[in-house]
């Protein structure tokens, strides 16, 4: 049975195909094609040859079965894949527009997850480098507390860790032990903070105490100068001198050695200070012009411990609180805070020789840096312990009546109307 359309024959067939009339495999039975009932048939002239080219001379129901043009897998020409277009003849875009919106959300995000993550370890970095060494507990009859909180800043002349040529450098001598240089009373407050100079040549009273190593009790070695305390015992006994003559009560402790005075300074770039007049000195390696300058840590140290030029040790005081507030204001700024380079060395090299109480926190120090910078702003009072003229062994009496004035002040956080000298 010939299964071919009308009129063709196996060897037309081989002969439309491009053969020679040779035979050939049977070829599959092509199946009638059937229109669905609800597409309407297209009518074209000829007939159906089952490869969509059409014959002629028919005009019977035609439908070749291949795509009209149209791109499968896309919208339908509606502009949404890379070749279609919409009813107008323009193309989609090639991709979606960026949302930045989105982006800029999520990049504000990461900031401030990246900044809580440095905040946080510098932090942890920072609170495990401090020396809590100093336990206040161990002080012996304090006195109640006041309003505000009392830090008792002292700067000790350890040679703690220095070389040979540091301390050379430095005219610091090879003394053993250590003493105090510097000494002052903090007031932190609402009313305004308060800086108030001990000079260590203060002749007081040392009360009988504790041994801090020995535990040993001993009884009060009767009047002397006022770092003769701290060389007697160590900073427990410099703060129960101090509360034992005043009534204020301490509530930090915070001491600094030579070396990490000098460190601190030299991390900074050094420190910008007007010097009042020229200043030479032998002693402390000081020699300086009259006028602004820069201070490494070398000359930062020859100015604070200058004694013998400035001619007494409350001039030597006003100095060192001149110097100090201009170091805690030049060192709490953005441009060293926000600055890791500035910010970790500054703090590193503090914070590696800063020994404190065993209470203090990163908080209360900063808190502390803070005031000393408010004060040189003129956000507070600089001043020395009232002085009611000379006492024994070239020494300095203190006036106890305007002391006492001035302790009630600070322990009621009132602004402070006594003057010092």
């Amino acid at each position: 049975m010939n299964q071919w359309p009308d009129g063709w024959t196996d060897d037309s067939r081989g002969r439309r195909a491009g053969g020679s009339g040779s035979p050939e495999p049977d070829p599959t039975r092509v199946m009638p094609h059937t229109q669905r009932p609800d597409v309407p048939q297209q009518t074209r002239g000829g007939y159906d040859d089952g490869y969509g080219t059409g014959g002629h001379g028919s005009d019977g129901p035609y439908d070749s079965g291949y795509s009209q043009g149209q791109v499968y897998g896309g919208d339908g020409g509606q502009g949404g894949g890379p070749y279609g277009g919409g009813p107008d003849g323009s193309h989609g875009d090639a991709r979606p527009r960026p949302n930045w919106r989105r982006r800029i959300t999520v990049g504000a995000i990461t900031l401030v997850v990246l900044m809580l993550v440095w905040s946080v370890g510098t932090y942890f970095w920072a609170d495990s480098k401090l020396k809590r060494e100093v336990d206040l507990s161990t002080v012996q009859d304090r006195p109640e507390g006041g309003e505000g909180t009392n830090y008792l800043i002292v700067g000790s002349d350890s040679r703690e860790g220095l070389s040979d040529q540091e301390k050379k450098d430095l005219h610091t001598g090879s003394a053993e032990g250590k003493r105090t240089d510097t000494m002052m009373i903090l007031h932190v407050g609402d009313n305004g903070n308060t800086m108030v100079s001990l000079p260590r040549d203060s002749w007081v009273t040392i009360p009988s105490f504790t041994g801090s190593e020995s535990g040993k009790k001993f009884p009060s070695p009767g009047a002397n100068k006022l770092n003769a305390s701290y060389s007697t015992d160590g900073p427990t006994l410099l703060v129960r001198t101090v509360e034992h003559n005043t009534g204020l009560k301490i509530d930090h402790y915070a001491e600094i050695g030579f070396g990490g005075f000098a460190k601190i300074v030299d991390a900074m770039g050094g420190v910008e200070l007007d010097i009042p007049r020229d200043i030479k000195d032998k002693n402390s390696g000081a020699d300086f012009k009259k006028g602004k300058q820069t201070l490494n840590g070398d000359d930062a140290l020859a100015f604070v411990r200058n004694r013998y030029e400035a001619g007494s040790d409350l001039e030597r005081t006003k100095n060192q609180q001149k110097f100090l507030s201009a170091l805690a204001s030049q060192s709490a700024t953005p441009s060293t805070i926000i600055n890791p380079f500035k910010l970790y060395p500054t703090m590193g090299a503090g914070l590696d020789t800063l020994i404190v109480d065993k209470d203090m926190s990163l908080w209360n120090l900063a808190s502390m840096f803070w005031a000393m910078k408010g004060i040189t702003s003129g956000d507070g009072t600089s001043m020395n312990m009232p002085i009611a003229g000379a006492a024994p062994n070239g020494s300095l009496a203190w006036d106890m009546e305007r002391v006492k004035k001035l302790v009630s002040q600070l322990k009621a956080d009132e602004k402070v109307t006594v003057k010092g000298d």
